[in-house]
């Protein structure tokens, strides 16, 4: 039996208003990009190719410098604030699969933003679904506890209340069910049929993948890159 044909999507459009040329800024003196192309280089026996979708010529050159391939540019009507994930990664694997003449099984959209991923977390992604033949998608997460729905509040008239009607105002962390997590935007792992047929990135059996918060961090501001940057040259 074949392996699955599992295309690496790592999106990277030209404009960022929260980091100006974010997906090719400096960190630790690499491009921001540069993580996410090494950490799936690391793993290229497992999967079929790696490409990064970008609107922007730059980028592609830096993405390809790195190891990535760039076989095509992102329409601008898909490079825009508004644009969503799920289109971009659709067009990616139509084009694909158009100029190769090939069926792609599973789609990997993997963000240049959290630059702590590691070729690992991605295995690990891949290790899910070996087996799993119901399995639709496959999520990066974190342990969100701190944040479960029986801790948090809600204003009535000025007054902080529970969230959830009847909750206590101080709940023990070991007192709180179910187990929460919370997307960190790393990976999104997706069946083909699910993407292209259902049109989703998810489906209805979505597969977690745990990563631990020090490796999850997602660069939105200046602040979060200076962050990133501490981490990495102390790690």
């Amino acid at each position: 039996m074949s392996k699955p044909k599992t295309l690496v999507v790592i999106t990277a459009r030209g404009g960022s208003k929260g980091v100006a040329r974010k997906n090719i800024r400096d960190v630790n003196g690499v491009p921001l990009i540069a993580y996410a192309i090494k950490a799936a280089l690391g793993v290229d026996d497992r999967i079929y190719k790696i490409v990064v979708s970008t609107d922007d010529e730059e980028i592609a050159s830096i993405a390809k410098a790195y190891g990535a391939e760039v076989p095509f540019m992102r329409p601008h009507n898909l490079a825009t604030d508004k644009s969503a994930s799920l289109p971009v990664v659709q067009h990616a694997v139509k084009t694909i699969e158009k100029q190769d003449d090939v069926v792609i099984d599973w789609s990997i959209l993997i963000q240049p933003t959290n630059p702590l991923i590691t070729s690992n977390d991605i295995t690990g992604a891949l290790d899910l679904i070996t087996g799993n033949i119901d399995a639709t998608s496959i999520v990066s997460v974190i342990d969100a506890m701190d944040m479960h729905p029986l801790k948090s509040l809600k204003t009535e008239h000025g007054y902080l209340v529970p969230y959830i009607e009847g909750a206590k105002q101080a709940v023990r962390r070991q007192d709180l069910t179910p187990q929460v997590y919370k997307r960190n935007g790393s990976i999104y792992m997706t069946r083909r049929d699910i993407l292209l047929e259902g049109n989703d990135l998810y489906g209805a059996n979505i597969i977690p993948y745990i990563m631990p918060k020090e490796r999850s961090i997602d660069i939105d501001t200046e602040f979060d890159l200076k962050f990133a940057e501490f981490i990495l040259k102390n790690k």
